[in-house]
């Protein structure tokens, strides 16, 4: 199969009630995009119909496929399905669609129709995003999140976690085969081995919608800010050496 000029991988976990119209959203966008591409499902050990799901669509579809890895956390997800991606750019996306597949044309707003950065960060933040339907204790926790980060590992990014980011498939192996950080502060460890070995990195404003249904809970969040203390430590130790990355 030749290589596609965009993957699309989706991280998933227990995700019965919305992977097949998730799936079927993607799909719908980009089957009239003028480029190829395809879509990973990285089922994260699901413990319900997730990846027989799956499968069913991919019988329908050839672009799409599954990724089955043991459970081992979100990042764990996304990192094994970014790896098993063959696209010239890798788009990381959220199962529950908060931003909208048909806002993925804006990461590709640079010259001649391609990205602006190596990486490209959807953000809630940039000036022009919008947030609809979001609960203001996760806004909150969220913008403390952030200011945690900036504070100790990253400066001048103002949203790390969002879930929808593009990477150029060139750096995938660098970055994604050295990450450490399985659950849902891999995304800071990401951009500082970025960071480390060069990589442009920006945000792209968008539209983001709360759906209702996110899957971290407040020990994940807690968990998470513990792992962005590990990931200072580890560049502290010298374990990011910007030799390896490059």
């Amino acid at each position: 199969m030749p290589t596609p000029f965009l993957s699309v991988v989706i991280p998933s976990y227990n995700e019965e009630g919305r992977i097949r119209a998730s799936i079927g959203r993607v799909v719908d966008y980009l089957s009239v995009v003028s480029y190829s591409w395809e879509i990973v499902v990285a089922d994260d050990g699901s413990e319900d119909r997730t990846a027989a799901i799956v499968e069913s669509v991919a019988g329908s579809h050839r672009e799409v496929r599954l990724v089955r890895v043991r459970h081992g956390g979100k990042g764990w997800a996304v990192k094994h399905g970014m790896l098993s991606a063959t696209g010239q750019w890798r788009f990381m996306c959220d199962a529950d669609l908060a931003m909208p597949p048909n806002q993925i044309e804006r990461f590709f707003a640079g010259k001649g129709g391609e990205p602006p950065f190596d990486i490209c960060i959807g953000s809630r933040e940039a000036p022009g995003a919008r947030r609809f339907r979001e609960p203001w204790r996760r806004h909150l926790a969220g913008r403390a999140f952030n200011m945690m980060v900036r504070l100790v590992v990253l400066q001048g990014l103002n949203d790390t976690q969002c879930g929808f980011k593009l990477f150029r498939g060139e750096a995938v192996e660098g970055l994604f085969g050295r990450q450490r950080m399985n659950g849902f502060a891999f995304d800071v460890e990401l951009l500082l081995l970025a960071k480390k070995a060069g990589l442009t990195i920006g945000e792209v404003a968008i539209d983001w919608y709360h759906t209702g249904s996110s899957s971290v809970s407040l020990a994940l969040g807690a968990s998470a800010f513990v792992d962005v203390i590990r990931i200072q430590l580890n560049d502290l130790l010298g374990r990011y050496s910007t030799s390896e990355l490059q």
